[in-house]
């Protein structure tokens, strides 16, 4: 008898054990210096055995949907700031034998997108801006009255996209790198017509951020590059995140490639930033996560600006945010996220913060695995996805 009483005591005390928190794990964001930011974030602890469970499902999905012996890149999912799963393989410049890890920065593509966005509603909350304010207002050069900085953020402002403005024939010598003031120039002077009146109709178009980068620039009297330094970067510990500006360094970070590690060349519209351009990890986008489930870093009013839609012209479930992209049900719940594409690379940002859950996966060789992110989604809550059998859906 005393025996048997023993051994239940033991089991007791094992699954109380298991269901404890996991105090290992600091679910926080720190600076640039190792410090507590203040924008760290309180989350309840997840115990041991809901770690242990999801993680398991989670590598079964990876191993089943991302080919771990072909895909290049990393990928990482995290609840409650708390990694549950992360993997990081393949070649960050292949030619070099320079392999991918946890500190590899790699091409987040349009992505970026959704940090420049950030970054004008920071603007914003600093009274330095406002969202319906004229883009005219601020860079004069622009040739278009009833811009606003809102129809940029929500690709509502029926600007073509400089990627194919650029290819017309006596707009650009595509010899010669094209930058963000380029693209504003070309605008002012080309007579680039508008392929809709501003505010009508959504039309995701790469210029609108381009020129909300040069606001940022105009704004704070300072690079782009600086500007997201000083004010996303370092406050949130993003160590190993970078904009990339300058084509003569191209050797010096990771390359892009096609699915069979055929090295693609930079070009004329690798210098342009704000719509892309930003190279970052799973890691340190995961701080950007955290922070904006703090009102100190992104008021409650942004954020209620940021995650709505504002296209609804045409009936469906898919709308995008102030540069954000989603999925509203008819349920009423909503699935946040952006992807990017640009060259071999691609990419998926997903923020669920009813269920404070992170899910990144970026790539460097071609592959849209990335966009399979949404399949983790109904893991942690209601997202009632039909889901297709082909990758690419």
């Amino acid at each position: 008898m005393l025996n048997k009483i023993i051994v239940l005591l033991l089991s007791l005390s094992l699954v109380n054990c298991q269901n404890k928190p996991d105090k290992a794990k600091e679910s926080t964001v720190k600076d640039i210096e190792g410090n507590v930011s203040e924008y760290a974030v309180n989350f309840s602890r997840l115990t041991t055995v809901y770690k242990k469970k999801t993680a398991d499902d989670i590598e079964v999905f990876f191993n089943e949907r991302f080919d771990p012996k072909n895909f290049s890149g990393s990928f990482l999912v995290a609840k409650n700031g708390e990694i549950l799963f992360e993997n990081y393989s393949g070649y960050a410049y292949k030619e070099n034998n320079d392999s991918i890890k946890e500190n590899t920065p790699l091409h987040i593509a349009s992505v970026s997108k959704v940090i420049t966005a950030v970054t004008i509603l920071k603007l914003v909350d600093a009274k330095k801006i406002e969202l319906d304010d004229y883009v005219k207002s601020i860079l004069p050069e622009f040739p278009n009255e009833e811009t606003t900085i809102r129809m940029l953020l929500n690709h509502r402002s029926g600007l073509r996209n400089y990627a194919y403005f650029t290819n017309d024939k006596g707009i650009w010598d595509k010899k010669q790198p094209l930058t963000n003031q380029d693209v504003l120039t070309l605008l002012a002077s080309k007579n680039i017509n508008l392929e809709s009146k501003p505010g009508t109709r959504f039309s995701y178009c790469n210029t609108n951020y381009a020129l909300l980068a040069l606001i940022i620039e105009k704004v704070e009297k300072k690079s782009y590059p600086q500007v997201l330094q000083d004010m996303i970067f370092d406050p949130l510990g993003m160590k190993n995140t970078f904009v990339f500006d300058d084509l003569t360094k191209q050797d010096s970070i990771s390359q892009s490639y096609k699915n069979n590690y055929f090295r693609l060349a930079f070009e004329y519209l690798d210098q342009v930033y704000g719509d892309k351009n930003i190279y970052s990890t799973p890691r340190d986008l995961l701080q950007f996560d955290l922070a904006l489930y703090s009102d100190k870093f992104l008021s409650a009013a942004m954020k209620e600006e940021m995650f709505k839609g504002y296209s609804y012209e045409k009936k469906g479930i898919k709308n995008y945010g102030l540069g954000i992209r989603m999925v509203e049900f008819e349920t009423g719940q909503k699935y946040f996220f952006h992807n990017g594409w640009w060259h071999g690379n691609t990419s998926s940002y997903v923020t669920l913060p009813k269920d404070s859950v992170t899910i990144i996966a970026i790539s460097n060789k071609f592959t849209r695995k990335p966009y399979q992110t949404k399949r983790l989604a109904p893991i942690f809550g209601d997202y009632p996805f039909q889901f297709k059998t082909e990758e690419g859906e």
